[in-house]
């Protein structure tokens, strides 16, 4: 099996999710019960399976009217279309959540649902809009680094052995009787892999790469969604550590979640435009800023707190005139051929399913190529989370037999929570050479950049700042540190010092392009 991306891995639609491993909820309204049911289900494997990445999320809805919805979401529920947005009020929820619940019986993973009336929703939630007659709180699940999520699964499956290979910074160029023609973005090299199936998981861009390869396809339509991240320790404070999630008055779901110390607040469903960069727009931050002061209207939120945002296309069927918000988050595999091969091309999905879809790619090709499964994923743990510390006497021991004279426990503890038990490896790196701090952070250290180069397939210098750690998407990048980061990764991987000033500007130039960040 072989992998190639044409830019970096986990840089296109799955860097840009909103960080929630959930059922969906609101799918119920849509009648798809079966996407809830694999979702409910996968988010429990995934509590269980990457611990490191993760973690249990209270989800708390304000609700401001009693019976609002009734009528409407039965309408939608029968008829799949959008209508008139109506707000869901609180007997309408509560029937959505007590199904909800239902969907997760058996797992053990999370509490069922909770509702308060005005007063305890207040004295909960002191700075939620006065006008509140009753707020939900639920569980779902969050993944606090998506990225490195991702690098765990694909450091699984390269484990699995030399039959399994893959390459960041190669794109497909095209399709012949000899396979699929791919060339090497960094050096230019083209080059052809035979291929008995060929499987396309390119997301909104699964049109844009059939059509590459010589098989035309029509099967997407994807939406655009924004987000921001602010550093506001009031609104941080006032989520009481949970997520709160409710609707917009034009009936959009949109969140504020508290992250890394800051506030993500999203998300936007627009029309996407493929043909440009997908990037949040001053019309999107004025929709979040507005959003946040009906539901904590005393908290004050500019511009100025903003250190990051991020945007993009969710890779959705084609929807014709349907409503963003209404298009299915469900997903298929279509089937078509190539000059010399059967192709799979997958349509649609999100974050929480990967396992479940990548299962049934995975079934489909081994029916074309006649062969049995041997491996069933349900249930394996992924990268770091595998033999991950659950309790806090795990947690001790843990750290008691991995900790070194050159990493002390409190260390130790730091590389777990960051890297799960794959933290052992890094540790033991570190240990065998002195560890020196940055001169621009303190949030990660020399050897640790280092084992990350060494290790991570980092290419580029925005693959470290945006995908291998957090040092962006929590404002602590400066121009110093961007400069130190790249004399680091330049020892490892031999920049030039033309090579270091020109990925610092191609770094700093993305940061500004696609993410508003100006060092």
């Amino acid at each position: 099996v072989i992998l190639v991306e044409r830019a970096d891995y986990c840089s296109g639609a799955s860097a840009a999710s909103s960080h929630m491993i959930h059922g969906g909820i609101r799918y119920l309204e849509n009648g798809e019960f079966r996407l809830v049911r694999e979702s409910v289900q996968e988010r429990n494997w995934l509590l269980g399976a990457a611990p490191h990445y993760v973690k249990p999320l209270q989800t708390t809805v304000p609700i401001f009217s009693t019976f609002s919805g009734i009528v409407s979401a039965p309408l939608r529920f029968l008829t799949h279309k959008a209508g008139k947005p109506n707000e869901r009020g609180a007997l309408l929820i509560k029937t959505g959540l007590t199904l909800y619940d239902s969907f997760s019986r058996g797992g053990g993973k999370v509490a069922r649902h909770r509702f308060r009336g005005r007063k305890k929703s207040l004295a909960r939630l002191p700075k939620l809009n006065s006008g509140v007659k009753y707020t939900a709180t639920y569980f779902d699940g969050s993944v606090h680094d998506p990225e490195r999520l991702a690098l765990d699964v694909l450091a699984d499956a390269l484990e699995a052995g030399a039959h399994a290979r893959s390459s960041n910074y190669v794109e497909s160029i095209g399709a012949t009787k000899d396979g699929v023609r791919v060339r090497d973005v960094i050096s230019g090299t083209e080059f052809t892999i035979a291929a008995d199936v060929v499987v396309n998981t390119t997301g909104p861009w699964t049109d844009e790469t059939n059509h590459g390869l010589g098989a035309p396809s029509t099967f997407m339509g994807g939406t655009k969604g924004s987000h921001i991240v602010v550093d506001n320790q009031e609104l941080h404070d006032a989520c009481a550590g949970g997520e709160v999630f409710f609707e917009n008055d034009d009936g959009r779901i949109v969140l504020i979640f508290p992250l890394k110390g800051r506030v993500m607040i999203g998300t936007t469903d627009l029309e996407a435009d493929l043909s440009v960069d997908s990037v949040c727009t001053e019309q999107e931050i004025d929709y979040f800023i507005e959003l946040v002061s009906q539901v904590f209207p005393t908290i004050a939120l500019n511009r100025s707190q903003i250190v990051f945002s991020f945007s993009g296309v969710r890779p959705l069927p084609k929807h014709d005139d349907m409503q963003p918000g209404f298009v299915s988050r469900d997903y298929r595999i279509e089937r078509g051929a190539l000059a010399g091969s059967p192709l799979l091309s997958l349509v649609g999905g999100k974050w929480t399913t990967f396992r479940a879809l990548a299962a049934h790619l995975a079934q489909d090709a081994l029916d074309i190529l006649g062969r049995e499964r041997s491996v069933d994923t349900t249930g394996v743990p992924i990268g770091g989370g595998k033999a991950y510390p659950t309790s806090d006497a795990q947690r001790a021991d843990w750290l008691r037999a991995n900790a070194t004279s050159s990493v002390d426990e409190k260390r130790t503890q730091q590389l777990l929570e960051r890297y799960g038990t794959r933290a052992g490896a890094f540790i033991a790196t570190i240990g065998a050479q002195p560890d020196t701090a940055l001169r621009n952070t303190a949030v990660v250290t020399r050897r640790e950049l280092v084992h990350i180069c060494e290790r991570e397939h980092v290419v580029h210098l925005d693959d470290l700042v945006l995908r291998r750690t957090s040092l962006a998407f929590t404002g602590e990048l400066t121009a110093d540190l961007l400069t130190e980061l790249a004399e680091v990764v330049g020892g490892v991987v031999s920049w030039s010092k033309t090579d270091r000033e020109a990925e610092v500007a191609r770094t700093r130039g993305i940061l500004l392009s696609r993410h508003r960040v100006a060092l």
